[in-house]
């Protein structure tokens, strides 16, 4: 189909109708059930979405929350963090990992990315830990899992313990294994828009660690382990029954709609590569990315993004701005320059449309007009 007659509905840049109109029904009767029994907070549905994901996941526990940054941030008070520090995370993320670090009392300590995953750079890492250096948090940024191995290897040596930030990387794989294999904790978030979204804001932590589990458990609810016995100070950050009830159903079709984002960017990967300046996204060995995001960079992005939103074809950049260069973070005393590959990576980023339903019609538009773009003269 001509991309004139496609414009007139467009591509977006993310659809989540397709992927909730199949559970729309099974889920209305289940709200509406819970309406009659009253268990809007820690209803059963909490507890079975837990096992649920555990099983998932590979790991022995999940802990529901309230969102993603929760559970980073309690990930990382249960696993012993104290005032002042060090946690290296990496400069090419969203701010919500360092906010994280801060809120836990700790600082981060930036290290610059690897181009062969776009994640942190272990090399790096290793430079950069000192003798106030605790914990590493990586991020699995755009749904590909960073370097675990590697950065397992250089916790082990030097006693630091890792909490992974999988909130981009639900469903993905690397050398066999799944966020949560090589850490203390994995947080995830399941924002709307992520792989395993819900109806609002919503997060889970998984672990292997009984003790880390039953510490976030209690932190999440005032610090409580039994009613009005509280050992220690707490945070309102439970995971609502309604968001269980709809995670329940969505995790299901998990593996199935993380397929249909891998079709789209074997397509993308395939006829895209070599065209104009385009640098595609790269795929580490042995890995199966979840394809939160399909992100390439091009020397000017916003030309780009212009050029496809006027053929209907919505687009993201994810994140122009890196964190060390936010007003928030100007206190940490990182200044342009100190991160290249991160700073370039940001300039240059663009995100494609991606998202379960997406047809191939929708996949062959933003190809063709990408092209098109690239081949003006």
């Amino acid at each position: 189909m001509a991309i004139s007659t496609l414009a007139a509905r467009g591509v977006p840049f993310l659809e989540l109708a397709p992927a909730n109109h199949g559970i729309k029904r099974e889920v209305l009767e289940e709200i509406a059930a819970l309406i009659d029994t009253g268990e809007f907070v820690n209803g059963p549905a909490v507890g079975e979405f837990e096992a649920a994901f555990a099983r998932y996941c590979g790991t022995a526990f999940a802990v529901g929350l309230a969102s993603g940054l929760d559970a980073l941030r309690l990930a990382l008070i249960a696993a012993g963090i104290e005032d002042g520090d060090e946690v290296l995370v990496p400069a090419n993320t969203f701010i919500a990992t360092l906010e994280a670090v801060t809120q836990a009392a700790g600082r981060p300590v930036l290290v610059d990315m690897a181009e062969a995953d776009w994640n942190i750079d272990p090399l790096q890492a290793e430079t950069a830990v000192s003798s106030r250096t605790r914990f590493i948090v990586p991020v699995h940024l755009y749904g590909q899992r960073a370097n675990m191995p590697a950065l397992a290897e250089l916790a082990n040596r030097r006693r630091l313990t890792i909490v992974e930030d999988a909130c981009q990387a639900h469903g993905a794989g690397r050398d066999g294994l799944r966020p949560g294999a090589h850490a203390a904790a994995a947080a995830f978030s399941f924002y709307p828009a992520k792989n395993l979204g819900a109806f609002g804001d919503a997060g889970a932590l998984v672990t292997d660690d009984a003790r880390i589990a039953d510490e976030v458990r209690a932190l999440r609810e005032h610090g409580q382990r039994s009613k009005y016995v509280h050992d220690r100070e707490g945070y309102t950050a439970r995971l609502d029954t309604i968001q269980a009830l709809v995670l329940l159903k969505k995790l299901a079709h998990l593996d199935e709609w993380n397929r249909e984002r891998a079709s789209i960017a074997a397509v993308y990967l395939e006829a895209l590569d070599g065209v104009g300046d385009l640098e595609l996204p790269p795929v580490a060995p042995r890995s199966s990315p979840a394809w939160h995001l399909f992100v390439v960079r091009t020397a000017d992005p916003s030309a780009l993004a212009d050029f496809l939103r006027e053929r209907g074809i919505g687009t993201g950049r994810h994140y122009p701005v890196p964190v060390h260069l936010t007003a928030a973070y100007a206190h940490l005393g990182y200044r342009v320059g100190d991160f290249p590959r991160a700073e370039r990576h940001a300039e240059r980023v663009l995100s494609l449309p991606i998202f379960p339903g997406m047809t191939q019609e929708q996949a062959d538009a933003v190809i063709t007009a990408t092209r098109s773009f690239f081949g003006r003269g």
